[in-house]
């Protein structure tokens, strides 16, 4: 995509590092696709940088590519010509040359220098510490197998630990952002996109040479030689050995079953046996776990529930993979049409309440409610279930809402439904006041917006 959108917050940590005395290093990390080179790109424009891309080939020639890199940055025919045997003679080779401004050196994929000889990290720590620390230069170490970027660069046991004096995940960029990718689509267009690219550029730059998000799933999901038509294997194998386990929980979860007891019947296995796969599985931001929002110990409670976090993950193993073998035997138009009948239904509605949860922080910054919420999330026990739910720091104030991401006119039914069902709610306060709000993508009846302008405790928030 030509136009740079969101980032503004890392450009500015990037910066601020940048103008830092001495020196800076800088950890920069996050899954594929999530524009890490971008934003390096866009932070290093009419910069002094040296950008080196690591491979997966040998320690040996990414450091004569690294010594080439270097060469033509610093224009030295002497290291161009030279037969190097370590890191540090290039990085001594760079560091006697004076430049106008401060130099910056990226290292992208990072890992794959490391994953070739596992002593790198240690060799790099080294040449840190002699070389780098005292100096007035910028390095930014990128990758993108979060995994070992975390254990190389970040975990207490790496020889790096420590060194960094800034780090950043970059995740996927936010809804509130889709109308500068799309401009001139409706709201409900903006979401059905997110619900299919769920903010990771890359999705959304290939989905934006589409006019129709059917068509765009036509020509980039449902075809063999599609772009994102196999993605989940491949961001899966490059993190994980066992894919055919992390594969099997997340279609377990897919299909519905979000407890963990759930999840293993349908695994028929051990819930214990589960653990490894479900915590590897959140620190790659594919899986969440959520509790209700009234839980004081959200960390042991039991009502725990694992949701597939990543949109497109969820997109995928919901249409895709159960009809591959449609789409293998040259039918995708019978998996389209599945995706036609069902995608609001089954998919857009449930992701529509992540887009209303976003909404409500906005909502809370601009003094919507008489008070600040702190946690946001939903309700549920046993049969009942409530979309938003959020609490003030003292526990005073609760908000219950619903999210309809319908055709139709939301009606005066719907808020009594979810009055009703706030009366199950076990939230026991003495100055309890409760709060609600309803999101709507079609628009309310004008019996419900009558009722509402009465009333100080509901809110509307029209998406139409």
């Amino acid at each position: 995509m030509e136009r740079f959108i969101d980032r503004e917050q890392e450009l500015d940590t990037l910066q601020s590092e940048y103008e830092r005395e001495g020196s800076s290093l800088v950890i920069l990390y996050g899954r594929r696709r999530a524009g890490k080179t971008t934003l390096i790109t866009e932070f290093i424009r009419n910069k002094n940088a040296l950008f080196f891309l690591a491979s997966e080939e040998s320690e040996v020639q990414n450091r004569n590519a690294f010594k080439d890199k270097a060469a033509e940055f610093i224009d030295s025919d002497l290291l161009r010509e030279a037969s190097v045997s370590s890191w540090d003679a290039i990085f001594k080779a760079i560091l006697e040359r004076s430049f106008d401004s401060k130099p910056i050196i990226v290292i992208d994929e990072f890992q794959y220098i490391g994953k070739s000889n596992p002593a790198f990290p240690s060799v790099f720590q080294r040449i840190w510490e002699e070389q780098l620390k005292n100096k007035s230069v910028m390095v930014i170490l990128c990758g993108s197998l979060i995994s070992m970027m975390e254990s190389q660069t970040l975990s207490y046991d790496s020889p790096l630990y420590g060194r960094r004096t800034a780090q950043i995940r970059l995740g996927q960029i936010p809804f509130c952002y889709y109308g500068e990718f799309f401009p001139g689509k409706s709201r409900r267009e903006l979401i059905e996109m997110y619900a299919i690219t769920g903010g990771v550029p890359k999705y959304i730059e290939v989905f934006s040479e589409s006019k129709d998000i059917y068509r765009a799933i036509q020509r980039n999901v449902l075809n063999r030689s599609g772009y994102l038509y196999d993605e989940p294997h491949f961001l899966l194998q490059q993190e994980v050995s066992e894919i055919g386990s992390y594969f099997s929980v997340i279609k377990a979860i897919a299909a519905g079953n979000h407890r963990l007891s759930a999840i293993s019947a349908a695994l028929e296995v051990k819930a214990t046996s589960l653990t490894k796969y479900l915590k590897t599985l959140i620190d790659l931001d594919i899986l969440e776990r959520e509790v209700p929002v009234t839980e004081d110990k959200p960390e042991k409670s039991k009502k725990g529930l694992y949701k597939i976090k990543d949109n497109y993950i969820r997109f995928w193993f919901a249409f895709v993979y159960p009809n591959m073998s449609f789409i293998e035997s040259g039918n995708s138009r019978i998996v389209l049409d599945k995706i036609r009948k069902g995608l609001v239904s089954s998919h857009t509605a449930f992701v529509y309440e992540d887009v209303c949860r976003e909404k409500m922080w906005d909502l809370n910054a601009e003094g919507a409610w008489p008070f600040h919420f702190s946690r946001i999330g939903r309700w549920w026990d046993g049969d009942t279930e409530i979309d938003i739910a959020a609490l003030d720091p003292e526990g005073h104030n609760l908000i219950l809402g619903e999210c309809k991401f319908w055709q139709e006119l939301v009606g005066l039914n719907i808020l009594r439904d979810l009055e009703q069902k706030a009366e199950r709610v076990p939230w026991e306060k003495t100055h309890r006041q409760l709060w609600y709000v309803l999101f709507s993508a079609g628009g309310f009846t004008d019996e419900l917006r009558q009722l509402a302008a009465a009333r100080s405790d509901v809110l509307l928030v029209d998406d139409h």
